[in-house]
């Protein structure tokens, strides 16, 4: 390892698996100190035990990214612990489950709204709170959002519409807070095969198939892949980069109706 991200102390949600694990995972072997979120304590004890075992700095913090009480924790704890907080990951979410506009219920609606909107916002709010808090220097903050998030995906509606709205969230937070000695940034990843894309898969192995065939690698990404974009876009190297929404996607064209 290149010790990308030595002695920053960056938060990640959603960590229990997917590309938020993958990212815990990497960033430790990069030298961070990293606090990991999720709701689901049994996995996320699971991912700091690995990390710890391999001589990572790792603190576990069970939270609900829809609760702002359990994110101010979070936070609270990783400065605690390290004294500052330097990044952060908000990689939680969830999908709409497939459905025509008029098909969706008020409680997926509400559902995805809350878990990949609000629970971005509440996660920078308490975030950047830290990070321009006296004697704070500043930090790095990178949102998950999607691919679908930059063009229309049929059955993808309000997910779609979510995802939009983080990388526009990210914009006008960049902007906010530049002067601070923040930088913001979001990454629209294509196809990743995170527990979710497996689990499509093994229903109907065509979807992978067909999302492959849209990339130009022709091929879906790996948490890995999402990861590493994101170690870059959180270290000193990306130190001008901000308010930019990067594709990680494999030079995916818009998905046909």
């Amino acid at each position: 390892m290149t010790d990308l991200l030595a002695g920053k102390t960056i938060l990640i949600t959603g960590a229990s698996s997917g590309i938020g694990e993958s990212a815990a995972r990497l960033f430790a072997r990069e030298g961070a100190n990293v606090v990991i979120t999720a709701r689901r304590k049994a996995e996320l004890d699971r991912v700091a035990e690995d990390i710890a075992a391999g001589g990572g700095n790792v603190l576990a913090v069970q939270a609900d990214t829809t609760d702002a009480g359990e994110l101010q924790r979070a936070v609270a704890a990783a400065v605690e612990r390290w004294g500052c907080l330097d990044g952060a990951l908000n990689n939680a979410g969830r999908t709409q489950g497939g459905g025509r506009l008029a098909e969706v219920t008020d409680e997926t609606f509400d559902s995805v709204l809350e878990t990949n909107f609000k629970g971005v916002w509440l996660a920078m709010r308490a975030e950047l709170q830290a990070m321009t808090a006296e004697g704070a220097a500043g930090g790095s903050i990178v949102n998950i959002s999607s691919i679908g998030g930059t063009f229309g995906a049929a059955g993808q509606s309000v997910y779609g519409a979510t995802k939009a709205a983080v990388i526009a969230l990210s914009r006008a937070a960049a902007a906010e807070y530049g002067r601070d000695g923040v930088r913001v940034n979001a990454i629209a990843p294509g196809a990743t095969m995170t527990e979710m894309m497996v689990s499509w898969q093994q229903r109907d192995p065509s979807i992978v198939e067909h999302l492959s065939s849209l990339a130009a690698l022709g091929r879906p990404g790996q948490p890995d892949e999402i990861a590493e974009a994101a170690a870059w876009l959180l270290s000193d190297r990306a130190s001008y980069v901000t308010g930019m929404t990067l594709g990680v996607d494999g030079g995916t064209a818009p998905w046909p109706h």
